[in-house]
């Protein structure tokens, strides 16, 4: 690595190692991984897989393709030999803006995992120049602006491949760029990002309003631009054309060029459609093999055979329903193959649940996944089993052979060998390398839990990334904490069933607890992250609380030594990246039912934090591989919560009015501490939405949820026993490699 870092560098900038400025040292190591991926074995197999998704948060890359590369640790040494260190270094990258939560970072994963097992399998999305949003606090609000990513030095490859895309009223141009994804000591894939070079970040104003009507310079420049409106929702079902019609075309072209009868398609392909985003590569598919002569039912049917989709949520909200209507207006072609696709499934079945089209005109996208696809997954054991009993009860009854569960999971190269160096190395030294290629291994770990010595470097490794974490946060938000206190994570989206709102409330009561002079016997650092999309105001209204919440405790000298709460901004992957290895408690407390799976769950407990959680997602999992005495569960169970809204036997005023301690923590929100520092409009908002509605039932587990927290609290003082609840989880936590669930995948679904 030396020798090619001092060439490139040469070459480029005319310095050596030590002259160079860290951002030329950047620029060097970004070139020299690039051509050694150019120069790789590309993975190959009698049939390749096409990911589809609008969503790949893959975060930072370099460290983690010289990891891949097995060169991270050469690198390393050789920078601090000339005076540079890595980490600095990592910080110069800009963090690609190509996704959102959970969704878009387990596709990332994914393509690890799917290159680090050697098989032939490629992304397809899009490549938004802003991504989401750039998230910043102003007035103790959340303000949005637009996050450019795209720079002369980043990973994108553009490539010389591009499809003309039809639209109602006119035709677009694409162009194909890749990002190379190398696998762990294994061939390399792709990443295909669809884009349009008639994009223009000129158009953004005023945060990230834009004009939605200009489809040829607004198209990828935001991930879920707001659909609040019909323009919005329109906009989506653009973006979402042009990304299946691209990845249909690509798919078609390089069958064809390798000489692939497409009668036998679904012997070579397989497309996996991750949510329903990618839907309608489904009718496009169709309809450009009709176009190569297929009559509907041979299309119909090599189709079928060829798609797969994943099912990522029960919440009604995100299995997306288009208007007919919309439709007509962005791609009237695909109407006549849905509306047949439709018919077909009337003529079957005689059943409105699983009909494409309802009553009231829309397409149900979902619907038309489970017809026309040959397996349909969720992405828990819980989550599929409700989906099997509830949510898509009338489908499984039709195809119970279609369903099958695949339990997410993560990549531990980036969620543990970059993320936290110090637990890794530990980790080798205590049972070998072979971890990294199988998590399995992690099980050795166990025969360590009575070791006292190995429990004492465990402690000061949590130290250690406690320390780091506060460098940061003082850096980055001159935020000042505690690092021998308690560190309490939520880091995730922000969306009321995963019930920040319900950390929150704990937030007022310890405050309460610490003004009566009710002490902790050391610190609590409470520590939130998120973002709420720009149009969810209730979202928006409990960031609004958390960081009232924040600035009240910091300004009282009574409380502030004992409890301190943090709202990080513009949380992103680089950021969880540092919070996950500094964090004790894992809060993992969506409603029961509610949360299809979660990943963060599995980077906490990679990372020996200890799991605070409801019997939600892959939670369940968790506990059962962990035992009870190293997981703290509390909360209503999944089927009782099913239960409450199918008889809608839920009333949070009932609670509220009945529960005088419950009372007291929610009139907080309006009350004249907080109205002082904050926006009486939001803060009354919120609190009429938890007295009133409260449809993901905070207050039926509020006192649970406290009554556990506080028990974790106290039980962190046996240092000794606390360890051991860390040791356990690492060790447990090979189950959730994305290694594990993909080779699933790959066995049960895609057979590549």
């Amino acid at each position: 690595m030396e020798q090619a870092l001092e060439m490139m560098l040469k070459e480029r900038f005319n310095k050596s190692i030590a002259e160079a400025s860290k951002e030329e040292i950047y620029a060097a190591l970004l070139y020299v991984t690039k051509e050694k991926m150019r120069g790789m074995k590309r993975n190959e197999g009698k049939k390749k897989l096409y990911y589809i998704s609008a969503e790949f948060l893959i975060g930072k890359l370099l460290s983690n393709n010289l990891i891949n590369f097995g060169l991270f640790e050469e690198t390393r040494e050789v920078l601090k030999k000339h005076g540079h260190d890595l980490t600095e270094i990592e910080e110069i990258e800009q963090e690609p803006s190509l996704g959102n939560g959970g969704l878009g970072r387990l596709a990332a994963c994914f393509l690890d995992s799917i290159a680090t097992l050697g098989l032939e399998g490629d992304g397809v999305g899009l490549n938004y120049h802003d991504g989401l949003f750039l998230q910043k606090f102003h007035d103790n609000k959340q303000q949005e602006e637009k996050n450019p990513w795209i720079t002369s030095d980043c990973w994108l490859n553009k490539t010389d491949v591009s499809f003309e895309v039809p639209f109602k009223d006119f035709t677009l141009t694409s162009t194909m760029y890749d990002i190379d994804v190398p696998g762990y000591h294994s061939g390399c894939n792709r990443l295909h990002l669809f884009d349009l070079d008639t994009v223009d970040e000129a158009i953004i104003h005023d945060g990230i309003q834009f004009d939605k009507d200009d489809i040829r310079r607004n198209l990828t420049l935001f991930l879920y631009p707001d659909d609040s409106d019909e323009k919005g929702q329109l906009l989506r079902i653009y973006q979402q054309y042009f990304m299946v019609s691209n990845a249909a075309q690509l798919i078609l072209k390089e069958a064809e060029e390798k000489g692939i009868n497409l009668y036998h398609l679904h012997e070579h392909v397989c497309i996996q459609i991750n949510d329903t985003h990618p839907t309608m590569v489904i009718p496009e598919l169709i309809r450009l093999l009709t176009q190569r002569g297929f009559n509907i039912d041979t299309a119909v049917d090599v189709v079928r055979k060829t798609c797969a989709y994943t099912n990522h949520t029960i919440l009604a909200e995100a299995l997306e329903k288009w208007p007919v209507s919309y439709l007509e207006k962005v791609v009237p072609h695909l109407l006549p193959i849905i509306r047949e696709l439709d018919a077909r499934v009337r003529r079957d079945y005689h059943d409105e649940r699983v009909y494409i089209i309802d009553k009231q005109d829309r397409v149900h996208m979902a619907h038309i996944d489970i017809h026309y696809g040959y397996a349909v997954n969720g992405v828990a054991a819980l989550h599929t089993e409700i989906l099997k009993e509830s949510e898509l009860k009338p489908f499984y009854d039709i195809y119970p052979a279609k369903f099958n569960n695949k339990t997410n999971g993560i990549t531990f190269r980036r969620w543990l060998v970059h993320c936290n160096h110090e637990l890794a190395e530990y980790l080798e030294e205590l049972i070998g390398p072979a971890y990294m290629e199988n998590a399995d291994e992690l099980e050795k770990l166990l025969s360590y839990k009575d070791d006292e010595k190995v429990l004492d470097q465990l402690i000061a490794i949590k130290k250690n990334a406690k320390r780091k974490l506060k460098d940061y946060l003082k850096m980055s938000q001159d935020v000042d904490i505690d690092e021998n206190g308690i560190f309490d994570i939520q880091i995730k989206r922000l969306h009321e069933y995963k019930r920040q709102q319900m950390n929150a409330l704990y937030a007022i009561y310890k405050y309460k607890e610490i003004k009566k002079g009710n002490l902790p016997k050391r610190p609590v650092t409470m520590i939130f992250g998120a973002k709420a999309a720009p149009a969810y105001t209730i979202a928006k209204d409990i960031i609004h609380l958390l960081l009232c919440l924040q600035q009240l405790i910091d300004n009282d000298p009574a409380v502030s030594p004992y409890l301190k709460l943090v709202m990080v901004e513009n949380y992103n992957v680089t950021k969880a990246e540092k919070l996950i290895p500094a964090c004790d408690i894992s809060e993992q407390i969506s409603l029961a039912s509610k949360e299809a799976s979660g990943t963060g769950n599995m980077k906490f407990m990679l990372n020996g934090a200890v799991t605070l959680g409801t019997e939600d997602g892959a939670n369940v999992e968790i506990h059962q591989l962990v035992g009870d005495e190293n997981i703290y569960v509390f909360g209503e169970k999944s089927e009782n919560v099913i239960k409450l809204y199918e008889t809608q036997g839920y009333c949070s005023a009932d609670i509220y009015d009945n529960d005088p301690m419950v009372e007291e923590l929610v009139d907080f929100i309006i009350s004249k501490d907080l109205i002082r520092i904050g926006d009486p409009v939001n803060l009354g908002r919120l609190y009429k939405e938890i007295v009133s509605k409260d449809w993901f039932m905070t207050l039926l587990d509020v006192k649970d949820y406290i009554k556990t927290k506080e028990q974790m609290l106290e039980d962190y003082e046996d240092e000794k026993a606390w360890a051991k609840k860390m040791l356990v989880n690492i060790a447990k936590a090979g189950f959730f490699s994305s290694d594990r669930t993909i080779a699933e995948y790959n066995r049960d679904i895609w057979h590549l």
